[in-house]
């Protein structure tokens, strides 16, 4: 079979998966899988990037997913007026402070000569402006904490297309690449301490940094709301409630025999799609390029040997730096446009085996190394998670049908149904592991 065809196959399954979702049980569902199935594909293309062009093992996906999200409340949502008065300016004056201080720690360090004297200016400095930047940045932060903490207590984002930042309907898209920008700054920071690390020291890096910046994202009220969460993000596309009020949509509803309420949710879920759809085509379209590019081709010769690669005059850890930096940042646009599509901020919802885990198998099973692989197996692995936990307690009703009704086991088995999915997720990836290593879409 060439690859083409095993191509050709492979996406025609996944198409039947989802069409065959929409016809026998409802479009609703069929749409939704599709979305996220989207998104995950471009999170499966960012890692693709990392680890199958690169080898690069990179288990804090979840961290850039959710600064992507953050960079979307940043950006889509109206400001808070009375938090910037009552303490903006003092927040912003404190985080000056600290970048300030760093920058005088660094300048210190390469600036002057190694020695006691060097230590003591740089401990001095150090402890100095620690006060200082606590002193300032405390105050302004209680202070915005303090403005309506049910409702708001925090700065808000930059849209001020009215209140509710309906009217600037285009911010939304333009917060997907500012969470890559966003996602790609923290990787380059990261990549610049641990790049140089062993494969298993960065993994346990990438993964302890994702926790620490959810744990700011938990923490930090007046910058994300904390657990208290972000609700009611504007969206890029058009509103149920608007399409139902609209007469040319509701005619054109009934013209298709299909009630406003129902048309409307199916449009806004199509819309997204669309959206999501493009900025997939695009990004695969670009990373396709680059695997059959020169510079492609040199970072899987880096991949295969990197001491022979480094013998050539290969600057590994700088190749290594862009390609984490190029696939955090496509994670961090997939994370905003999931916080989008969300609607809301919820740092906690932020989980390893959601963000990080998953997406590792839809690599895996999609075909480390195969861009279209990866999103396939994005698309792929997405809903076989929704199918299993949606029809999975029903498919546990029938399988213990033939025990007593009053039946303990029946009972237990029954309430653990929804979390079949881990168990069909670990034995997908123990069956791909078996008997095609490679995934479904080997690298050519």
């Amino acid at each position: 079979m060439t690859d083409r065809v095993r191509t050709a196959l492979f996406a025609g399954f996944v198409a039947l998966l989802i069409l065959g979702t929409g016809f026998l049980d409802n479009w609703n569902l069929a749409l939704v899988i599709l979305n996220y199935g989207l998104i995950s594909a471009i999170m499966a293309l960012g890692v693709n990037l990392q680890w199958g062009l690169a080898g690069l093992f990179n288990v804090g996906i979840m961290g850039f997913v959710a600064l992507g999200g953050l960079a979307s409340v940043l950006i889509s949502m109206p400001p808070v007026a009375e938090a910037w008065s009552a303490g903006g300016g003092r927040t912003l004056l404190g985080l000056a402070i600290g970048a300030a201080v760093i920058v005088a720690l660094v300048t210190v360090y390469k600036r002057m000569t190694r020695g006691r004297t060097r230590n003591i200016v740089m401990l001095v400095l150090m402890i100095a402006g620690f006060f200082a930047f606590r002193s300032v940045f405390d105050g302004g932060v209680a202070a915005i904490e303090a403005v309506n903490p049910s409702l708001t207590g925090y700065l808000g984002g930059l849209n001020f297309g009215g209140d509710a930042g309906r009217d600037w309907w285009w911010m939304p898209i333009i917060a997907w690449p500012v969470g890559g920008l966003l996602a790609a700054g923290a990787a380059w920071a990261i990549g610049k301490t641990a790049l140089g690390l062993r494969s298993d020291y960065l993994a346990i890096a990438t993964l302890g940094i994702a926790e620490i910046i959810i744990a700011v994202l938990k923490n930090e009220n007046w910058m994300s709301r904390g657990v208290l969460n972000v609700t009611g993000l504007p969206r890029p596309v058009p509103y149920e409630t608007d399409l139902q009020a609209d007469p040319a949509f509701v005619t054109a509803a009934a013209d298709l025999g299909i009630d406003p309420t129902t048309a409307s949710t199916l449009a806004v879920k199509l819309a997204y799609a669309g959206l999501f759809a493009v900025f997939l085509i695009v990004l695969l379209i670009l990373a396709q390029r680059a695997l059959h590019s020169p510079w492609g081709r040199m970072m899987r010769a880096i991949r295969d040997n990197e001491v022979a690669a480094e013998a050539m005059g290969k600057d590994v850890t700088r190749r290594h730096l862009q390609v984490f930096v190029i696939g955090s940042a496509i994670c961090g646009l997939a994370g905003a446009m999931m916080t989008t599509l969300d609607g809301q901020m919820t740092p906690a919802a932020y989980q390893p085996l959601r963000f990080t885990f998953l997406v590792w198998v839809m690599v895996i099973v999609g075909g480390s190394g195969n861009n279209i692989g990866a999103a396939l197996g994005g698309l792929l692995i997405w809903w076989l998670w929704v199918a299993v936990g949606e029809y999975g307690p029903d498919l546990m009703i029938w399988a213990t049908s033939a025990l007593h009704a009053d039946s303990a086991l029946k009972a237990s088995l029954i309430d653990s149904a929804p979390q079949m999915r881990f168990i069909v997720m670990g034995t997908v990836l123990l069956l791909i592991l078996r008997f095609s290593p490679r995934g479904i879409l080997p690298e050519k």
